[in-house]
């Protein structure tokens, strides 16, 4: 039972686990950063939110994903930032689940806003419920290990 808990809830573990999700989400916003145009493309086709609102976040979204990601990979308010990743996560995986029960396969615009991006529906949810409970993980049980937040508070001490 304390190896389970060790590394679920270890230091290592979640450390790992804000330095990938960190990474994961920098990488994410990249493309969609350099063609927001091609981004709010893939978000129309979600065919969820109003017309005037696929542009707005379309420019915003990316960014927020970049500024998450890299505050988490720095440790710089984490709870914060692992919180505003998770509920993208969340976001995303409502937007996902519906467009699979409707039966539509859309290219989700995830790492890619190429129209020829490969579409996968299911597996779309599956990493983004896994990236979900990474997060869950870093939520409850960061240490602040690699952090230089944490470090800040051990030099003023």
């Amino acid at each position: 039972m304390s190896i389970v808990k060790t590394l679920l809830a270890g230091k290592y573990t979640t450390m790992l686990f804000r330095l990938a999700l960190g990474a994961i989400f920098i990488y994410a916003s990249v493309d969609k950063i350099a063609h927001p145009a091609d981004f709010a493309r893939a978000i129309f086709y979600y065919r969820i939110l109003p017309v005037p609102l696929v542009n707005v976040l379309a420019v915003v979204l990316p960014w927020a994903e970049l500024l998450a990601g890299i505050l988490l990979i720095l440790g710089i308010f984490t709870r914060g930032s692992v919180l505003l990743i998770n509920l993208m996560l969340i976001v995303f995986i409502v937007a996902i689940a519906y467009n699979v029960l409707r039966g539509v396969d859309i290219a989700c615009g995830c790492f890619t806003v190429s129209p020829t991006a490969k579409k996968h529906g299911l597996s779309l949810l599956y990493r983004d419920i896994g990236m979900l409970l990474m997060g869950l993980q870093i939520y409850f049980f960061d240490r602040g290990l690699l952090s230089l937040a944490r470090r800040n508070q051990t030099r003023g001490s």
